[in-house]
């Protein structure tokens, strides 16, 4: 049987990282979600705590879109802690 769930039951496994990144450069969640409006991403404060906890799947186009947001290479959103 196919699952696509991380090892630990997460539907991603770039949520620990966007916290990461989201806190470190102290933007609330809703600072994230404006940044990626204006990027063309059409996604909520409500959405980005869903990503970040694991509760919601990221698609590619989104994950291209917090990188430019952090300014880093999509791999590290990718690095398994």
């Amino acid at each position: 049987m196919f699952t696509n769930k991380s090892s630990d039951g997460l539907n991603n496994i770039c949520g620990k990282n966007i916290t990461k990144y989201r806190t470190a450069l102290k933007l609330s969640q809703r600072q994230l979600a404006d940044r990626l409006q204006l990027a063309g991403i059409d996604i909520d404060k409500n959405a980005v705590q869903r990503i970040e906890c694991g509760k919601r799947f990221v698609t590619d186009i989104e994950l291209l879109a917090f990188s430019k947001c952090f300014n880093i290479d999509i791999k590290d959103l990718l690095q398994d802690q």
